[in-house]
């Protein structure tokens, strides 16, 4: 009779989004705490439900575990973890991650199907493979930005199991149902090209380029270039967005 509306809900990240603002949270977080923020800000340990989202706001976690609807008093499953967590740092961030995991794999089994059933529904044309190498991109031959792709090239790959790597004449695809971030190799840096709507993206350091209606390579409508390794970890959390979105569109279908 005590019915959970799950659309009263809203994604929810425990620790501060906007970097500026995170620095009241430097406390909990260490020395580290620029480079812990930019790694974990959008990975599962960090995110969770609430109706409270704007009587949050971006305050720091001891705030929202403590006020008034905070997690303390939050009736989810979901947040009885939070409940009694003295600190929001890396280690509480992984901790809360792994244990998530564990359950998600426990509820949603990975299914086993044979090959022969496989078979039936595989896409051939998916299958076959372009003439186009890595060696076909001048840029990706050696030096800065060739370490720069195979840096990135590992961390988008790691995604996911489902993620492809293609590669094109004037681009590199990554995709799991379709291209959800496509890497033009440039001279001194990557153009990557995420494929999701410009206001859907959440870049608390405002570096994405609304590149909707303009003629452009590769497929979506946020553009970001990579220039540093040093900048990895916040690209990784945009790219990653691109995807749960196209993964979450295909969950809705079905």
């Amino acid at each position: 009779k005590e019915r959970v509306h799950i659309q009263d809900y809203t994604i929810e990240h425990i620790m501060q989004q906007h970097e500026e603002k995170s620095k009241q949270g430097e406390q909990e977080l260490g020395d580290d705490w620029k480079s812990i923020h930019n790694q974990y800000l959008h990975t599962l340990g960090n995110l969770t439900l609430t109706g409270y989202n704007s009587e949050y706001s971006d305050h720091p976690f001891s705030q929202k575990r403590d006020m008034e609807g905070g997690f303390k008093q939050s009736p989810l499953k979901l947040n009885e973890r939070l409940r009694d967590c003295k600190e929001w740092n890396e280690k509480s961030i992984q901790a809360r991650a792994e244990y998530l995991s564990k359950e998600a794999i426990e509820i949603w089994k990975y299914p086993t199907i044979s090959n022969d059933i496989l078979e039936c529904y595989r896409d051939q044309k998916e299958e076959t493979t372009t003439d186009y190498t890595i060696t076909d991109h001048q840029h990706l031959s050696s030096g800065f930005t060739r370490d720069l792709f195979d840096a990135l090239r590992k961390e988008v790959c790691a995604l996911d199991d489902c993620v492809r790597e293609e590669f094109l004449k004037l681009y590199v695809a990554y995709k799991a149902e379709t291209n959800f971030v496509d890497v033009v190799p440039q001279s001194k840096r990557l153009l990557l090209i995420l494929n999701m709507d410009f206001t859907a993206i959440d870049d608390p350091r405002g570096i994405c380029k609304d590149v909707t209606s303009v003629g452009r390579w590769g497929n979506g409508n946020v553009e970001v270039g990579l220039e540093s390794k040093e900048d990895l970890p916040y690209i990784m959390g945009l790219v990653r967005q691109a995807l749960e979105k196209q993964m979450g569109e295909e969950g809705e279908d079905e």
